[in-house]
């Protein structure tokens, strides 16, 4: 598992989908999306996170091999290059090819759960694994925002799914938990979430957090905005997020998260001396 070090690690986000909600079609060709994740790396991301089938609310679900025929070339060129990877599916097929192309990281938005075969992957690759809080598919998750205790209940659900994935055969040192942002949330289950990290982190494993560009921060901006100006409120969830202590955040826009962490940094500096 990598490992986090003062601050978090920032994952650059990737999609090679012609759907994806904030830059859908931008990156599905293999040079411009080759160049752009290098961009990411010069702008400071320490992980290239790579998608290949859109998971915005209502998104269709892509065929495996199809999922494959965009995202594990690019995987290997970027590999090859020293960049550290993670591929972003819910597909165990999909997951085992990625690791074969070098691939470090598994991020499964579905924590295992949409693939009986996704934790026989997991374990057998032993890549690090992130299990993120998941209720259904984006076509129908918003009906399953239904919560008492949102941070509780999510809470209680990831155990359960750390428990099946051990069970499974996979080293809990590998596991990642993500709370799950707007997957099957509103936007008050998000900053429930984001409010009580430590509930969650009691979990006993590191948290990644992916908050970047969704609606709920829309909602703070003036009516209209361009999805982009998400940058500035998906900054400061980051610095707010490192400061809770997780162990990565997962963002469009590396450069402004960077800052941001730096201006945290600075500031944790300042008040130590």
């Amino acid at each position: 598992m990598p490992e986090r070090t003062a601050r978090p690690l920032v994952f650059g986000v990737l999609n090679v989908t012609p759907d994806s909600f904030s830059d859908g079609g931008r990156w599905i060709e293999t040079d411009a999306a080759i160049r752009h994740a290098r961009r990411l790396i010069a702008d400071g991301a320490d992980v290239i996170d790579i998608g290949g089938e859109s998971t915005r609310p209502g998104a269709v679900r892509v065929d495996p091999g199809e999922e494959q025929a965009r995202v594990i070339s690019l995987i290997a060129v970027l590999a090859a290059e020293g960049a550290t990877v993670s591929v972003d599916t819910m597909n165990a097929s999909t997951a085992l090819a990625a690791a074969a192309a070098g691939a470090s990281i598994i991020n499964d938005v579905s924590g295992g759960l949409a693939d009986a075969d996704m934790a026989s992957v997991a374990a057998s690759t032993g890549l690090t694994f992130v299990a993120m809080h998941w209720r259904g598919h984006s076509n129908g998750m918003d009906e399953l925002a239904q919560y008492d205790d949102v941070v509780a209940e999510v809470r209680t659900e990831l155990a359960a799914r750390v428990a099946a994935l051990v069970a499974a055969g996979v080293a809990a040192e590998k596991i990642v938990l993500d709370p799950g942002l707007g997957f099957a949330k509103q936007a008050q289950h998000n900053w429930h979430l984001l409010g009580r990290l430590d509930e969650l982190a009691s979990l006993g494993h590191p948290l990644l957090i992916g908050a970047s560009r969704k609606r709920f921060l829309g909602a703070l901006l003036p009516e209209g905005s361009p999805v982009e100006a998400r940058d500035l409120p998906t900054a400061v969830v980051s610095a707010l997020s490192a400061q809770a202590g997780v162990w990565g955040v997962r963002v469009h826009d590396v450069a402004s998260t960077q800052r941001a962490l730096d201006v945290l940094s600075s500031w944790q500096s300042g008040h130590r001396d």
